[in-house]
């Protein structure tokens, strides 16, 4: 009985980060679509931050944006909503995430969300963002890409801790096996 409370605190948790998400993804997407027009180019940072938009019918960098509609609505809308309801299914039902995975699982949920909501609604994604890091740059995005990537990378560094903290484990137990 005690696990329940923590259970529906867990689950409105993670309702209202995807909900923030969403939002976040949408009213930006919104803006851009009624303020800004096709291929204008508005540097907010100089060179660094630049506000364009462009429609993006395909996934990342336009890839699949030609193919057959029926191959489209299963890899673009069918295929994603599968995933993201086995994800979201996990993230529910598993207790014992670290708050970093939860956050990053459920982060890049939001973002997936918010990208397949555009191409049901709209048929295709909005993007809006193009980031000059001196380095390297990015494709033109939007808050659901960098929510996407996000997740992703909190994700990495979790696997990343666990990775660290068994091999610590493992070398105290094979330390004291040698002794």
């Amino acid at each position: 009985m005690k696990k329940e409370p923590k259970r529906v605190i867990r689950i409105l948790f993670i309702l209202g980060i995807l909900i923030a998400n969403i939002s976040c993804d949408q009213i930006s997407k919104d803006i851009v679509r009624k303020n800004i027009a096709y291929n204008t180019h508005i540097n907010v940072i100089s060179k660094y931050l630049i506000l364009t938009k462009v429609e993006n019918k395909g996934a990342f960098l336009g890839l699949g944006d030609s193919i057959p509609r029926p191959f489209y609505l299963f890899l673009m809308i069918l295929l994603p909503l599968i995933a993201i309801g086995y994800a979201l299914y996990y993230l529910i039902r598993k207790d014992n995430l670290s708050k970093i995975l939860l956050i990053g699982l459920t982060i890049a949920i939001g973002g997936g969300l918010g990208n397949i909501l555009d191409r049901i609604v709209f048929g295709s994604v909005t993007d809006f963002l193009f980031f000059d890091f001196v380095l390297f740059h990015t494709g033109i995005v939007n808050m659901a890409d960098i929510s996407v990537t996000t997740g992703f990378f909190l994700i990495m560094y979790e696997l990343y801790l666990n990775q660290r903290e068994s091999k610590s484990l493992n070398t105290e137990n094979n330390s004291k096996i040698i002794k």
